[in-house]
């Protein structure tokens, strides 16, 4: 069995030589380890991958244990995982298919260690997408008088299918409170631009309107105010003069596609933390 440790807490001595020693004594072998110390905040933050020789059982006792002995006494904030248990993702799609094709060509391929149980839309268009790969599709129509509704329909469905996180694979509406507090740090976004810049509707006409050199993509987590979420990845490509707008949009959404496969691999793989609206993100 091999567990994740995904810790934070105040700076201080000690930290790495107590929670290896206990996984050593409780039979732990180690085989990855990161750290990282926000020195202007005095945070600590780590990341750690155990391989045991114990079942399931073994588990939720290691937990407890953890938690009286060494989490207390060091005031930690941690998680931890299991390696084999996949998490549920609920994709959330608009009419854009390109991102949406991405991710599900690389879960069909085995590159996402993940389950899909549904592809939700506010639109019925990619409907025939959700069909190719065997899908269920639900269509929850939102506008402005039937918000409310609709997102008390999309998290009975959420509930009900054991959601663990949400990807918005270019869902065109904007995700309120009621939702996002119950997945905080679970909704994950792709921005058509090079966050925080040119955002808007027409990310790429201002950009080219403005001579931009450089175009890119930004896939963060959602949080209450608009784009502005912790982000965990990012890339750029170069342009010119002689591309022309259709050019600016055909590179970004490529860029899309790769950005936001990428932000979904490091959530999968446990290797985002978010603290203070920034993530630290382990190699």
């Amino acid at each position: 069995m091999r567990i994740t440790i995904l810790i934070h807490c105040p700076d201080q001595a000690g930290i790495i030589s107590s929670v290896t020693g206990f996984l050593h004594s409780q039979g732990g072998n180690i085989i990855y380890l990161d750290q990282h110390v926000d020195t202007e905040a005095g945070v600590f933050f780590m990341r750690l991958e155990s391989d045991f020789e114990k079942d399931q059982a073994f588990f939720q006792g290691f937990r407890t244990t953890f938690q009286q002995t060494i989490a207390k006494a060091y005031g930690m904030e941690w998680k931890m995982y299991q390696r084999g248990v996949k998490p549920k993702m609920g994709l959330f799609v608009s009419k854009y298919n390109h991102c949406l094709y991405d991710l599900l060509s690389r879960f069909h391929s085995g590159e996402l260690d993940v389950e899909i149980p549904f592809i939700l839309s506010n639109h019925n268009d990619l409907d025939y997408i959700a069909k190719q790969f065997n899908i269920p599709f639900f269509h929850i129509p939102v506008t402005a008088g039937n918000k409310a509704s609709a997102e008390e329909k999309q998290l009975k469905l959420l509930e009900a299918h054991e959601i663990d996180f949400i990807v918005l694979a270019r869902y065109m509406q904007i995700v309120s409170s009621k939702i996002i507090d119950r997945y905080p740090a679970k909704i994950i976004n792709i921005h058509h631009s090079f966050l925080p810049a040119f955002a808007g509707a027409k990310p790429y006409h201002a950009a080219f309107k403005r001579g931009v050199k450089i175009i890119g993509a930004t896939s963060h987590y959602v949080t209450e105010e608009l784009d502005a979420g912790p982000i965990i990845e990012q890339d750029v490509t170069t342009v010119s003069h002689s591309h022309s707008i259709a050019d600016f949009i055909a590179k970004g959404r490529d860029l899309e596609k790769i950005v936001l496969s990428r932000a979904v691999k490091l959530h999968l793989n446990r290797k985002t933390m978010v603290y203070n609206n920034k993530t630290v993100i382990f190699s």
